[in-house]
């Protein structure tokens, strides 16, 4: 299945209309944006494909394969590029292209490390794409982890002579603007050599190692100058962790401490991505800058919380002078007064504030998010791990059960590998010491027997999913669901590979989504609507569910039913987005708190925690209590926390 999933747009920029140089009119290089990975790959394989075909016209005509320089195509690794790979394994199984006349040079790898281990760039980029094509092996060129380190600047001499010539270079970019691994104040012209790790790429990288003490701290990478060789270059980027680097990309200035930059002095180069890596660029972010816009009543509220954030005033404070000197003048062009705009934008807002998420009964909901009737609803909350339901929605979650209404929670994954094996053993020593039975030493000895890089043994993957699964009823059991008849754990069968790489979402794990939705029947579905890495567990989880719904979508008890998008811990969404918007009371706050706490295996020490430091209890209530201040601060009643939806359908 391929990653499709993105949200539906409300105005914009009116592209179709305006000059493309007054589009592109704050980007140092040209740019494309697609909706989502799926499209943004589709041009990216064509590109490849074509580059490839045209080649061999050129240069075959009157030659063999064995008798020609073969195209040279410059590879990047990572998750990156793995939708790309996938595609030009299916369009070469089809027999769409051949790879015999190419040359593949991969641009980085780590060291030391054997072409063996799992977490290498050469093992990677074989299981992935080179294994499936009919490439020849003597074409495969990926720096060699395991050269000797007194020979290793005269390999690198020799790898960088090697690519003197690319014909098509495809990369992706790091968060912290890394192209291969050329980090934050890497040279212009620096070529191939062994790097360096910063602290932060190494805890990035970690959790493919299994800690970061088991991260290596060097690599090998082509230099900046290697890459500037290439003939043409397409850099890729998915997701919203990638926003803001690719600002500093295209529309910021060239420096050493955003390597990527460099790209902007390159003669062929367009970036590809997707809307969410492309949401903080200005033709995206705040088109009204660059030209004529559609001025939908969502996207004037977009532009309207814009305007009070740059002018520090609320809503119906803003004046005429404030929308003319901000390039906010269409918007008065379209035969509204300032101040009805205001007052419009003030009443809409107020509007996605309730606190019934599922409809209050025997009441006008004209101006309500939720319908009052049906009640009671019934309900479905979609958690990809066993805790994403109450750190992300918590809030809503104890109301929609305190409210009466007849609420399931499903469980998509279980979380297995994020338990720590010192969890592991405290459970079974309470176990013993409660006199319950006395596997510790057995599961003591299947601990020291693991391998780094290979998936965890079943048996003590099985005790990790069921201290998730206790952890999650407990959660619910603390506000009132019964968790033996309406908490399900799905296990969906792409997570369960005992390791950090899933496996690919598949009709299996439809199946079961489909089969929970059609025996509760729901009126309300939620799900973790994230636009982050789109092949992270989340994204893969929401594309599981928006594929079981196309399969269920003509069932009659799918049209009185409504998806609601909530976020994860670290992120929230826009307010010009935001659909319904459900204030928390301090009470209520902490009574979600509780049940966070219940998910003890996550407390202190979660094995991959990512550089956020604050627990996951902290996130949720600082995200939320950020919600409420800028509701606040736009002129709304003043609450203790806001969690906050958009409706997908």
């Amino acid at each position: 299945m391929n990653n499709k999933y993105s949200l539906p747009k409300d105005g914009g920029l009116i592209s179709s209309s305006a000059p493309r140089d007054i589009i592109h009119r704050y980007e140092k290089i040209h740019t494309r944006v697609y909706a989502n990975e799926y499209d943004g790959v589709q041009y990216v394989a064509d590109t490849i494909v074509k580059a490839i075909r045209t080649y061999n016209e050129t240069h075959l005509s009157n030659e063999v394969y064995e008798e020609s320089h073969p195209f040279v195509l410059g590879l990047t690794t990572g998750r990156t590029p793995l939708g790309l790979y996938r595609e030009l394994v299916k369009r070469h199984a089809e027999g769409e292209v051949s790879f015999r006349n190419v040359a593949v040079y991969s641009l980085d790898e780590f060291y030391p490390i054997a072409s063996s281990e799992q977490q290498s760039r050469n093992y990677r980029i074989h299981e992935d794409f080179i294994n499936h094509i009919d490439i020849l092996p003597e074409n495969v060129h990926i720096p060699d982890g395991t050269i000797p380190e007194a020979k290793i600047s005269e390999y690198c001499a020799s790898y960088d002579q090697a690519v003197r010539h690319i014909d098509l270079m495809i990369i992706g970019v790091g968060e912290d603007g890394q192209i291969g691994f050329n980090e934050p104040g890497s040279y212009a012209k620096s070529r191939t050599r062994l790097v360096q790790l910063t602290h932060n790429t190494r805890k990035i990288q970690s959790t493919s190692f299994f800690g970061l003490e088991h991260t290596p701290k060097m690599a090998i990478t082509m230099g900046i100058d290697t890459i500037m060789r290439a003939d043409r270059i397409v850099l890729m980027a998915w997701g919203e962790e990638k926003a803001p680097i690719i600002q500093r990309v295209v529309e910021g200035d060239i420096t050493s401490q955003v390597p990527a930059s460099y790209l902007q002095a390159h003669s062929n180069i367009e970036v590809v991505i997707d809307e969410n890596a492309a949401h903080l660029l200005t033709r995206e972010q705040t088109p009204w800058l660059v030209g004529p816009c559609e001025w939908t009543p969502k996207f004037i509220r977009k532009a309207v919380v814009w305007l009070c954030g740059v002018v520090g005033k609320p809503i119906l404070k803003l004046t005429y002078k404030d929308y003319i000197e901000n390039s906010l003048g269409e918007l008065l062009e379209q035969g509204r007064s300032y101040d009805q705009i205001n007052i419009n934008v003030f009443n809409d807002l107020q509007h996605t504030i309730t606190g019934w998420p599922g409809g209050k009964p025997n009441a006008d909901d004209s101006t309500r998010p939720v319908a009052s009737t049906p009640f009671p609803k019934r309900v479905v909350i979609f958690s990809p791990h066993p805790d994403d339901d109450v750190i992300s929605m918590g809030g809503t979650f104890i109301r929609l059960v305190q409210q009466g209404h007849d609420v399931h929670v499903a469980y998509e994954t279980s979380g297995n590998v994020a338990v720590a094996d010192d969890v592991v053993l405290q459970n079974l020593d309470t176990a013993r010491e409660l006199g319950f039975g006395n596997r510790f030493a057995e599961v003591e000895q299947i601990i020291a027997g693991k391998k780094k890089g290979e998936p965890e043994p079943r048996p003590l993957l099985d005790i990790k999913g069921a201290i998730r699964r206790a952890e999650a009823r407990a959660a619910v059991r603390s506000f009132g669901l019964n968790p033996d008849t309406n908490a399900h754990f799905l296990n969906l069968p792409f997570y369960e590979t005992g390791g950090i790489k899933k496996g690919q979402l598949s009709d299996k794990d439809t199946e079961i989504i489909v089969k929970l939705l059609r025996e509760v029947k729901p009126h309300q579905i939620y799900a973790a609507g994230d636009l982050a890495d789109p092949h992270g567990t989340h994204r893969t989880c929401i594309e599981a569910v928006l594929a079981a719904l196309e399969i269920v979508q003509h069932d009659e008890w799918m049209q009185d039913c409504h998806l609601w998008l909530y976020r994860g811990a670290w992120m929230e969404w826009d307010l010009g987005m935001v659909d319904m918007a459900v204030p928390l009371s301090p009470d209520e706050l902490i009574m979600k708190r509780h049940a966070i706490y219940r998910h003890l295996s996550q407390k202190d020490i979660v094995p991959f925690p990512g550089s956020d430091t604050r627990e996951f209890w902290q996130r949720a209530e600082e995200r939320t209590q950020n919600t409420a201040k800028l509701y606040d601060q736009l002129g709304m009643a003043e609450y203790q926390a806001i969690e906050v939806f958009v409706r997908m359908f």
